[in-house]
């Protein structure tokens, strides 16, 4: 029987603009769904795990597609609750070269926003699971989801299930203060802290050192300070950074660090052409999930993680399209892009 990992979180629809449109120049919009927890799930239903996602979907026939959206990747979709006035959107235009990409959100009273304690039986969520993932997105979409959240990690511990959680800070949902405040009050529950070059600072003012996010600088050794005060800070066992080193909008660096409370593991660099790169710390936090309950060693565990979100750079959509065996052959050096034939 596969390992079952569950995840709590928001999907949307999403609108992107086609060919590297502006907003003010597109006439039509290319729609996929997707979100962070969301994104999880797929990835980990790709390499073969049982995924199972926790949302509410409002009950209409865009609620039903999304559904189906998620049924199609392999997703165990029997505890989504149904009900609620509308799906959340958001609004993509891709960046290329010195232009950033841009989001539009568009998830005001979205059904998940609005859920309620009772949409949601923990107890038979968390049977049989052996690992909970969630992200910072969830408790600041609204105070319903942060008491959802809240209400699901207690679940999960008192299922002995593993808990995960990116920190995911988005400045256009809450501020730094209430992201610490609520925050702080759910990493007592958390196993496993995933975090970008700047989550720790934004939600919990951990800066690192000798580090320049916008010009790209980053330090390791800053970083491994980081880990080790959100571990004194909270007792995590582990600690995952995503490092990314933004040349521009269409090429980054791309890599990983991971810390266990003693060592430090440091994945291979990755420099990468950018498709789209929107769902590259998803994308990286599920191939950690997956190498850690395979009980992968440290070090294979964030080569394994980094080698997945540096494909997802290159897969247009929120999704992780991708095999455990391609991205094996991706950590074991095999990055050419050569035909396959």
């Amino acid at each position: 029987m596969s390992k079952k990992v569950v995840t709590l979180g928001e999907i949307m629809l999403r609108l992107q603009t086609p060919n590297y449109q502006r907003f003010i120049q597109a006439q039509s919009f290319d729609a996929v769904y997707g979100g962070g927890e969301a994104n999880v799930a797929v990835s980990l239903a790709n390499y073969g795990l049982h995924a199972a996602f926790v949302t509410k979907l409002p009950k209409n026939p865009i609620g039903d597609a999304c559904l189906s959206e998620l049924r199609k990747h392999g997703v165990d979709t029997q505890y989504i609750a149904r009900g609620g006035e509308r799906l959340g959107i958001y609004f993509v235009e891709k960046g290329a070269s010195q232009r950033p990409s841009k989001v539009v959100y568009d998830r005001a009273n979205s059904a998940i926003a609005t859920a309620k304690p009772e949409d949601f039986d923990w107890k038979a969520i968390f049977k049989e699971a052996e690992w909970f993932h969630f992200t910072g997105i969830t408790p600041a979409i609204s105070d319903n989801g942060a008491q959802l959240a809240l209400e699901a990690c207690k679940a999960a511990k008192a299922a002995g299930v593993t808990v995960s959680c990116d920190l995911n800070f988005r400045k256009k949902l809450w501020t730094s203060e209430k992201a610490n405040k609520v925050m702080s009050g759910l990493m007592e529950y958390v196993d496993i802290a995933i975090a970008n070059e700047e989550d720790a600072e934004k939600v919990f003012g951990i800066k690192a050192k000798e580090t320049d996010i916008t010009s790209g600088q980053l330090s390791d050794e800053g970083y491994k300070d980081v880990c080790k005060q959100l571990v004194d800070r909270f007792g995590f066992k582990k600690v995952a950074i995503t490092l990314r080193e933004s040349l521009s909008a269409s090429v980054n660096n791309w890599s990983g660090l991971l810390y266990d409370g003693k060592d430090f593991y440091k994945s291979k660099k990755y420099s990468i052409t950018i498709v789209d790169r929107v769902g590259g710390g998803d994308s990286f936090g599920a191939g950690l999930i997956y190498a850690l309950l395979n009980e992968y060693s440290m070090q294979d565990s964030i080569d394994f993680a980094a080698a997945a979100s540096c494909l997802k750079h290159t897969i247009e959509g929120d999704v992780n399209l991708v095999t455990v065996d391609e991205v094996k052959s991706l950590m074991k050096g095999d990055g050419s892009g050569r035909v396959q034939r």
